[in-house]
């Protein structure tokens, strides 16, 4: 059986703020995750009515301070950094994801790696994800797909691995991955 969508009913611009206050209430938002949630509600997204309502109500909510993605880029990057052990690379694409401009990105993340060491958060990371010295060339490469994965630079990985005595015709292969 197929669902039917919900006829889209017309928001004034007060419905509206209390709709994306809402959102915001439930959690961090970015100005595009935000204007992507609203536009599914406006009833004529595509009119000028509909974008300069929603326009509006973003303006709104910028103004009283309840939406800065400057401030969410800073908060999300040092969750991410510090909760999930992620590395910057990590972290930037997921900020991207969200809609967050490079230059914002950019000063958010290095902001929060200024005085992190990534080697060891990368070594964090692996504690965290209890991954041990691997065994064979199997395990190996699992790890380091994890490690790239989790947004760590091919020199630190590289760094980790050496120290772990892994074979070196195990590493040429993976910086042979690595490349392609």
């Amino acid at each position: 059986m197929a669902f039917s969508r919900p006829q889209r009913k017309s928001y004034s611009e007060n419905e509206l703020y209390e709709y994306a206050l809402g959102a915001l209430g439930r959690r961090m938002r970015t100005v595009a995750e935000l204007k992507r949630l609203m536009r599914a509600r406006v009833e004529d997204v595509e009119s000028e009515y509909g974008q300069t309502l929603i326009e509006l109500v973003i303006r709104r909510l910028k103004d009283q301070g309840y939406l800065n993605d400057s401030q969410y880029a800073a908060s999300f990057s040092s969750m991410r950094r510090d909760n999930q052990k992620f590395g910057r690379m990590r972290i930037v694409t997921d900020l991207k994801v969200k809609g967050v401009h490079g230059d914002v990105i950019d000063k958010a993340v290095k902001a929060a790696f200024e005085n992190v060491n990534e080697e060891k958060q990368a070594r964090e990371y692996l504690r965290k994800k209890r991954l041990e010295k691997p065994k064979d060339q199997k395990e190996t490469a699992r790890i380091f797909r994890q490690l790239a994965r989790a947004g760590f630079g091919m020199k630190t990985i590289f760094a980790i691995l050496k120290k772990w005595d892994v074979d070196d015709e195990t590493l040429t292969a993976l910086e042979g991955e690595s490349e392609a």
